[in-house]
């Protein structure tokens, strides 16, 4: 009788907030994997992965290749970059950009990479934070060609509770850049109902049961108001810089198309004042205390 087959390595580049989940969540579906970050002491929080010397060695060893890194200029890093994934890439490779980045970029990188060794990319930034890859419920959407997605798919699905394609690659950062929009102005939102509803002396608690099932009824409502209302921001979840960092994207897409949308600018202004006086690092959610 035949021996079990060993199942192939997958690459898997930047063991971040969102990156160290995802791939425990591969690990516990039986996947191998091949991993590189940055800094070297995310891999004591791993075990029986084999840990590569650079990006390029994560192509040489993987066919598939994740990546979950800062923003456009980290991925051009590992990809482009001394030592990066396109020094080994080959027709037969696919990488797979869960980062959060902007649709142009994407688009001018998958070509680079298409025209140079003939790989394929599919676009695919996340939404849900740590606590959804830990559960395997994240949010992907997607841009690419069908194929490439359907050959990633089996993959994703350790830490996907959906998955859609939005059109070819770019668009799955476009449909971030929207996410992004809705989040940033959701949380500020968020934290300026609640500043009014304990300015007016109501049980500022009861708020989202009050509302549910409501039009104004949402994840939002759900999740970030109880932690403003707790001052419940540690641990931290995801990063006010991040956000920030992402509303700036938000905001160079707005303007490359020839929007006014000042709502979102005015969103993008309140979590870059919070950064700038040094709270970069603090929850996302703890925008609220611009409002005190």
């Amino acid at each position: 009788m035949a021996g079990r087959q060993e199942k192939a390595l997958i690459g898997f580049v930047g063991l971040g907030m969102m990156g160290l989940p995802m791939v425990q969540k591969l690990q516990q579906a039986g996947h191998r994997l091949v991993v590189w970050n940055r800094e070297p002491e995310a891999y004591d929080q791993l075990s029986d992965v084999l840990i590569a010397e650079n990006p390029r060695a994560v192509a040489e060893q993987a066919g598939i290749i994740f990546l979950c890194v800062l923003d456009d200029r980290a991925v051009d890093d590992v990809v482009f970059g001394q030592g990066g994934i396109a020094e080994a890439a080959n027709p037969s490779h696919l990488i797979v950009d869960h980062s959060t980045g902007l649709p142009v970029p994407t688009q001018a990188r998958a070509e680079k990479l298409k025209s140079t060794c003939g790989a394929d990319w599919v676009d695919a930034p996340v939404s849900g934070g740590p606590g959804y890859a830990r559960e395997g419920k994240l949010t992907i959407m997607a841009g690419g060609e069908p194929d490439a997605l359907a050959r990633a798919a089996p993959f994703m699905d350790a830490y996907a509770g959906r998955t859609t394609l939005m059109g070819p690659v770019g668009a799955g950062q476009t449909a971030k850049v929207i996410n992004q929009a809705i989040c940033g102005v959701g949380y500020v939102l968020m934290a300026e109902v609640h500043r009014l509803a304990t300015q007016s002396g109501l049980a500022a608690d009861r708020l989202p049961q009050c509302l549910a099932g409501g039009h104004a009824d949402s994840a939002l409502l759900r999740y970030a108001y109880p932690k403003i209302d707790a001052q419940d921001f540690v641990p931290v979840a995801s990063k006010a810089s991040q956000m920030a960092k992402d509303l700036k994207n938000v905001e160079a897409e707005i303007k490359r198309l020839g929007l006014a949308l000042p709502i979102v600018q005015l969103a993008k202004e309140r979590y870059a004042d919070y950064v700038a006086a040094g709270h970069g690092d603090n929850e996302t959610a703890s925008i609220s205390e611009l409002y005190k």
